[in-house]
């Protein structure tokens, strides 16, 4: 990295600005990868993330604000201390009582969070950050003694986004729904649903289902536009079978 900076015109032109979209594109192709558990592809797209935290740490250390040794170091010290029932005499016998634990102690760092929800990103994609608030209001106490109250909150939800449907309210409609899908990833954290990967399976499922009928309608010399509601209907539980 020291020689690319250097001699490089293009990697001597980055900033932490023009890396951020490709390092978010790198995250995603490395989701991707775990998705698909190709642990080929997993090592590729780790060792392209750890090309852009070695890149960030270069450009830090211009900038004399740190270098890779500061970033290794942080990171060292924050697990010691997030950890003390290994590396000091705290206790915790359940994955749960780390968790718990391990927020506790973020509100105590220095420098830390100053809210239970103050560290979830605010560029989060919607659907992620849901889950993230969720999950942190749960570590401070804030969750349903009975997962399965959530289902009552669900049917509220869907009644009154129905409600805003007949008011034919377009605002109210979009907040109901927005309600409605928070309730929704709640019931996912509630049953230990990752309701990210869920809703990408389903989207490739969907893509797999779709270019079947795609497929067979070109065999036939036929386009998309001629085939009628029922046809499609047969083509994709033909692909449903062949799953």
């Amino acid at each position: 990295m020291d020689e690319l900076r250097e001699k490089c015109p293009w990697d001597r032109r980055q900033t932490i600005e023009s890396l951020r979209m490709q390092t978010i594109e790198e995250t995603y192709e490395l989701c991707d990868a775990i998705l698909d558990a190709d642990w080929q592809d997993i090592r590729k797209e780790l060792g392209d993330l750890l090309l852009h935290i070695v890149f960030y740490a270069k450009i830090g250390e211009e900038q004399q604000q740190f270098d890779i040794k500061d970033v290794i170091d942080g990171i060292s010290e924050k697990l010691v201390y997030r950890h003390p029932h290994i590396f000091g005499d705290g206790k915790a016998e359940t994955a749960e009582a780390v968790r718990e634990n391990w927020e506790k102690l973020k509100l105590k760092e220095k420098g830390g969070n100053k809210s239970v929800l103050g560290g979830v990103p605010k560029s989060l994609p919607a659907l992620v950050k849901a889950y993230r608030i969720q999950d942190k209001a749960r570590s401070a106490g804030f969750d349903w003694q009975d997962r399965r109250e959530v289902w009552d909150k669900v049917r509220e939800e869907i009644g009154e986004f129905s409600e805003a449907v007949e008011a034919q309210q377009p605002s109210a409609m979009e907040a109901e729904f927005g309600d409605l899908l928070f309730s929704l990833i709640n019931a996912a954290r509630l049953y230990k649903i990752d309701p990210e990967s869920a809703l990408e399976r389903t989207n490739r499922k969907f893509i797999g289902r779709f270019d079947y009928i795609e497929s067979q309608t070109i065999d036939q010399g036929r386009s998309l536009q001629d085939l009628s509601l029922e046809e499609m209907d047969a083509l994709w539980n033909e692909a449903k079978r062949r799953e």
